[in-house]
């Protein structure tokens, strides 16, 4: 019989998701001070977000995890990941039971949970929830990141403001475009928004 592997991680509050980056930013070995240059930004203000005293909006926690060079998924693995190797090998597979996937808490309510098992280079699979209300990215500003983005709503209805066009979108309905046209996801209706996002990435 094959080992089944599963992944394992421990960020479930939005106070750990400082303590994720600040990891890996020192594992990138990378100063606050250069990291906040390339997020514009002052560093007491990665201090604040690294000790838990700001929450990152999505978009801010997007532009971190881009200028750290790491992908996404890296927020949620707080440990050695196993699965990596496993995937690697022939007939490996990865496993995660339900109970087992990892959920941090961003600005305004919006909360992420990881969909892949395990370590899948070049692509995130997550599942965002966003209260009404919330907004993934600063109020009023357009966001752009890497990578192409493709998108499920499964319940609710999103907004998603592009820079001359907006769209709403409502249970079923799906999307996808280059993450380098500007855009700003938003929840304007009056329930919880779930939705199911694929972002690949270019080859760094």
């Amino acid at each position: 019989m094959s080992d089944v592997v599963t992944a394992r991680a421990t960020v479930e509050a939005g106070h750990d998701v400082g303590a994720r980056l600040r990891d890996l930013r020192h594992q990138q070995g990378m100063s606050a001070r250069t990291l906040a240059s390339a997020l514009g930004i002052s560093p007491s203000a990665v201090s604040q977000i690294e000790r838990g005293v700001l929450q990152p909006s999505v978009s801010r926690l997007i532009a971190i995890t881009d200028a750290l060079g790491v992908p996404l998924a890296a927020v949620f693995d707080t440990s050695s990941d196993p699965v990596a190797e496993t995937i690697a090998t022939a007939g490996g597979f990865a496993l995660q039971r339900a109970e087992q996937a990892s959920v941090v808490t961003l600005e305004t309510g919006v909360t992420f949970r990881r969909l892949s098992p395990g370590r899948t280079p070049g692509v995130d699979y997550f599942e965002s929830t966003y209260p009404p209300g919330s907004t993934a990215h600063d109020e009023g500003s357009l966001f752009r990141h890497d990578g192409y983005e493709v998108g499920t709503i499964i319940s609710g209805e999103l907004t998603i403001d592009f820079d001359e066009e907006r769209v709403v979108l409502r249970a079923g309905d799906a999307i996808s475009y280059p993450c380098s046209r500007p855009h700003r996801l938003h929840n304007t209706g009056t329930e919880d928004t779930v939705a199911q996002w694929l972002i690949v990435h270019a080859a760094r």
